[in-house]
């Protein structure tokens, strides 16, 4: 074997590509196993007795979520390993989705034992301990990684090479702060059973000395998470071709989970509260969704798979957002005005069905001129360009159809190209007319 095909059948650190992969799908491997034993235990699980939220299935549900809809980030993890076994990334996101699914096991596991009987099961403390949401600076830092090392999972330069060190070291800090607290309510103890000691905490000297380095740890992990979006900017204006759509699917991921986060969770939560549900829930449950769209960009980006099609996803994304908010805006404020002035007329509460019907036909009718106005607003603020070139290729097919003179034609052609592409340099070949088999006019 040449060096050449020595070094491409290894990944970092001389791991070969067939050991690299087998690591990563036995990570999988686990993964599944520990969320297939989540779901059988919450199918399997006894009566409560408890009040509260255990009446509502919560504990179980929420676990087997939890475990069974994250396993995205390791089957995307082993596939990005096995294949690129050399890039952090994948290794990173089967880090977090076992981190992920092993809480979601303990979540259920530590419900499943408690409704049998305290101390029924084994390990029933070391699983309401894992449910303790201890390990989330552990997710913290893997997210943090992710940040600063994608695409390639390399620095954006080598003087950023204490950034992952510093990061690692507070995350370290942090759990360990976070896993021996002694005030600190395992969560799900708290809500079901009432304030519990930790099991592993710490008191006295020891415990003063992890609560300092744990606030410290904390705090560097946090300013960490700053510098790595940073370095995303600093790697975006340098990069160029394929990299530059690698990050921009990772952004735009990246933004939808924010605004799902930030916009439609609280209305879910709402909707899920009036229904007689946990407004906890209901918000975290598109969170949830948006956490899966991390993966699915991380997975197109770094295997390459259709990178320039983000452009288009992007735009429509902008315009059926923008249209989607416009219209629930009319539609809400239509029939807010429309009732308020129903109530001031008739003294009336409830709206007539008509009413709600013709407002809906309103916004079907309007839905296509507006589409068109937004896609149109979209391409002129943020595809110019774009948008320039399609309005002059546009002109030039309504001069084809009247234009005969062949001279005009091509300079108008050449006059197109130039505008459109932009080329360094460009000249018109016509082929010659021919009379007959190898005669020339």
């Amino acid at each position: 074997m040449t060096g050449g095909a020595r070094e491409q059948g290894r990944g970092s650190g001389g791991l070969s590509r067939r050991s690299a992969a087998w690591l990563a799908w036995s990570v999988w491997t686990l993964c599944v196993a520990l969320a297939a034993s989540a779901v059988v235990l919450a199918l399997y699980r006894p009566p409560v007795p408890l009040k509260g939220l255990w009446e509502w299935g919560w504990h179980w549900n929420w676990g087997v979520v939890i475990a069974v809809s994250l396993l995205t980030y390791p089957t995307v993890g082993a596939f990005v390993a096995s294949r690129r076994p050399e890039n952090i990334i994948g290794w990173i996101m089967c880090g977090v989705g076992l981190l992920c699914v092993t809480e979601g096991f303990a979540l259920v596991y530590s419900g499943f034992a408690l409704s049998v009987g305290p101390g029924s099961l084994p390990g029933e403390k070391i699983a309401l301990w894992v449910s303790g949401w201890f390990h989330i600076p552990i997710v913290v830092l893997g997210v943090a990684l992710m940040v600063l090392l994608f695409p390639d999972g390399r620095l954006p330069a080598p003087s950023w090479r204490a950034v992952p060190w510093v990061a690692a070291s507070g995350s370290v800090l942090w759990t360990l702060w976070w896993a021996t607290r002694p005030g600190q309510p395992i969560i799900f103890w708290y809500f079901f059973l009432g304030p519990r000691r930790n099991p592993f905490a710490l008191e006295g000297f020891v415990g003063d000395l992890f609560d300092m380095l744990g606030r410290l740890g904390a705090s560097a992990l946090l300013l960490m998470c700053v510098a790595s979006v940073i370095g995303v900017f600093i790697r975006l204006g340098s990069a160029r071709g394929e990299e530059r759509q690698q990050i921009k699917w990772f952004a735009y991921a990246a933004t939808l989970l924010l605004g799902v986060s930030v916009v439609i969770a609280p209305w879910v939560g709402i909707v899920v509260e009036a229904m007689g549900g946990v407004w906890e829930v209901g918000q975290a449950l598109p969170i949830l969704a948006g956490l899966l769209g991390i993966p699915a960009a991380v997975g197109i980006a770094i295997l390459k798979y259709r990178l320039y099609d983000i452009d288009r996803l992007i735009n429509r994304t902008l315009v059926y957002g923008l249209l989607t908010a416009i219209l629930v805006g009319i539609y809400f404020g239509g029939v807010t005005a429309t009732q308020a002035l129903f109530r001031t007329l008739s003294g009336q509460e409830q709206l007539p069905q008509l009413v709600v019907v013709a407002s809906t036909l309103v916004i079907a009718a309007m839905f296509n001129p507006l589409r068109r106005r937004m896609q149109s607003f979209i391409d002129r603020s943020f595809y110019r360009r774009k948008y320039d070139a399609a309005k002059t290729l546009e002109g030039f097919s309504m001069k084809l159809r009247d234009e005969t003179d062949l001279d005009a034609l091509g300079d108008d052609l050449v006059k197109v190209v130039r505008e459109t592409m932009q080329p360094a340099h460009i000249s018109l070949w016509l082929r010659p007319e021919t009379t007959s088999k190898g005669e020339q006019p």
